[in-house]
């Protein structure tokens, strides 16, 4: 009885030390104002509701975020109509709010106009797995027509993958159209502590402004943590434990 109770006792204090193990960061968000909350309207400059993001400078007016960008907007959902629309073709609205809730941004993906979106991320642990995680769609700028392509590249340090890209690098949108919200998943491999990521978007023709839009982004570390060493010492003891019980319950 007391050796089945210590068996009990040790695989309590066995599963304790698993949870109390050190997991994963994968809890943890290592982006700063991923949804695009946080503004300073006093900042940024309106355009048709719309709230401009401030290109070559770290006032931006984005907490967390700097562009190159002549072009990127954070835009409220009361504010679509006026900067991406479908309805100047007499059909009905279709874009929608993003699911993330709240703010999302646009980027102008013109040639003429675009640049990177970018915030420098600290905390990676070098040589560790992240996934970042984000959602994105495509439109036209309200007011305008003609079928545009786009594409976008997300980059992570050095390393580069592209999205919306279909066999030639694009992805072409009919006029006035919209996609819809969805959500990509791209995983990357720490080189340094501390490395940018940018959101750049491309497309065109010049003129007919193809509008990426991007909210929700997040970047955890998904590399699996080993076990405690202590528990490879743990787990032949309650092996042993439950075999002498079990001997004992035999001979009983």
């Amino acid at each position: 009885m007391n050796q089945h109770k210590t068996a009990t006792a040790g695989v309590a204090a066995f599963a304790l030390m698993l949870i109390a193990s050190p997991s994963q960061a994968a809890s943890v968000n290592l982006v700063t104002n991923g949804s695009f909350e946080q503004t300073t309207p006093s900042v940024m400059g309106d355009f048709n509701g719309g709230l401009r993001v401030i290109p070559n400078t770290s006032n931006s007016g984005l907490s967390g975020w700097t562009t190159a960008s002549q072009w990127a907007l954070a835009v409220s959902p009361s504010a679509i109509p006026g900067v991406v629309d479908t309805t100047q073709n007499g059909g009905p609205d279709l874009v929608t709010a993003s699911p993330d809730g709240g703010n999302f941004i646009t980027m102008d993906g013109d040639s003429t106009l675009h640049g990177a979106l970018t915030q420098t991320v600290s905390g990676l642990i070098t040589g560790d797995t992240y996934n970042l995680s984000f959602y994105s769609a495509l439109g036209q700028q309200a007011g305008k027509s003609g079928q545009t392509w786009d594409w976008m590249a997300v980059t992570l340090g050095g390393s580069q993958q592209n999205v919306w890209n279909t066999g030639d690098n694009a992805y072409y949108l009919t006029s006035e159209g919209f996609t819809g919200w969805q959500q990509f998943n791209l995983t990357f491999t720490a080189t340094a502590s501390s490395e940018v990521l940018s959101f750049l978007a491309n497309g065109g023709p010049v003129g007919s402004p193809p509008l990426t839009l991007l909210d929700g982004v997040s970047l955890t570390d998904v590399t699996p943590t080993p076990l405690p060493a202590a528990l490879f010492f743990v787990a032949p003891a309650l092996a042993g434990v439950f075999g002498f019980s079990r001997r004992k319950q035999d001979k009983a």
